[in-house]
């Protein structure tokens, strides 16, 4: 979900319409080509159904730095999956899970997350990374308005602070359609928050009926959850079959998402439910077990069974 340059080419990208850089080496992605080439270029933010058909192509967005205006199309030589029956839960995350020091929402604050994640990182001495943002203002803008429509989600981690007030300190938003989830960053702020929001992601996918949670570029943080690493070539086969699964429209909804809810407006088509109701299923089956459960003891247990 982190982003790091990765790129097809030299330059490896290609800029929205309206600035002449050389496209990147793209692999299956006609129609999306010819789809940007004519879309108008809008200072304030990438209009949905193109951005949509992007992920639909196995390309995403990036810019260089926080305040930067362009946008940037991105398809790497080598993807990043995290198979939804092989995440790594450790018994130090099992711990956490079980008792409980953080609580989970789901959509409750997408864009306090966003924020979190464009924040500038803290850069180890030595490194070559600066610590920027390519998470630019006009993506987020971007992405809060895919999240209005229904198609981009959050995952909030949340601990008291001092006075017992809800405190955010970790976090994850991705693009949901058919059985795809596409994580586009986390952040953590206490120790396995992060972790937290991923495994809380994967319960919640696996109850959706999710077919493909993916990553994008490998990190050693996602390679230790269970993350692999695989051409673009087979991963368009995997996000192919996915799109074209049975019952494949269960991973967005547009009921709720503006309102910060936990739940969206039922299930969606075929059967599967939108990724909100699958996390608030998790939640409601917690409740139903009493007192001597918890939401994180749940989640713990089913991802103890396949990992």
């Amino acid at each position: 979900m982190e982003k790091r340059a990765a790129f097809a080419d030299r330059e490896g990208r290609i800029p929205c319409p309206g600035t002449s850089a050389p496209r990147p080496f793209f692999y299956n992605c006609q129609d999306f080509i010819a789809r940007i080439m004519h879309a108008p270029r809008t200072p304030t933010m990438i209009e949905p159904d193109l951005l949509m058909l992007a992920y639909r192509s196995g390309i995403f967005p990036m810019a260089d730095s926080r305040d930067d205006p362009e946008i940037y199309w991105i398809e790497p030589r080598l993807r990043a999956i995290l198979p939804l029956g092989g995440f790594h839960l450790s018994h130090s995350l099992a711990r956490t899970l079980r008792r409980g020091r953080f609580s989970v929402t789901c959509n409750a604050a997408f864009s306090d997350v966003m924020e979190a994640c464009a924040a500038p990182r803290h850069i180890r001495p030595g490194s070559d990374d600066e610590g920027g943002s390519w998470i630019s203002h006009r993506i987020q803008a971007s992405y809060e308005n895919l999240h209005h429509l229904g198609h981009a989600h959050s995952i909030e981690v949340w601990q008291q602070d001092g006075n017992g007030a809800p405190l955010l300190v970790g976090g994850l938003y991705g693009v949901g359609f058919d059985r795809v989830f596409c994580g586009e960053s986390m952040f953590s702020r206490a120790t396995d928050s992060s972790k937290v929001a991923l495994a809380y992601l994967v319960a919640a996918l696996r109850l959706a009926g999710a077919r493909l949670l993916d990553c994008q570029f490998m990190t050693p943080h996602l390679a230790s959850l269970g993350a692999i690493e695989m051409p673009q070539k087979r991963y368009l086969a995997l996000l192919q079959q996915a799109q074209s699964s049975e019952g494949a429209s269960g991973l967005a909804t547009g009921a709720g998402a503006a309102e910060g809810l936990a739940v969206g407006d039922g299930a969606a088509e075929g059967g599967a439910p939108a990724l909100p109701d699958a996390f608030a299923a998790l939640l409601a089956e917690a409740a139903a077990a009493g007192s001597a459960s918890s939401p994180g003891k749940v989640i713990a247990q089913l991802l103890t069974q396949t990992s």
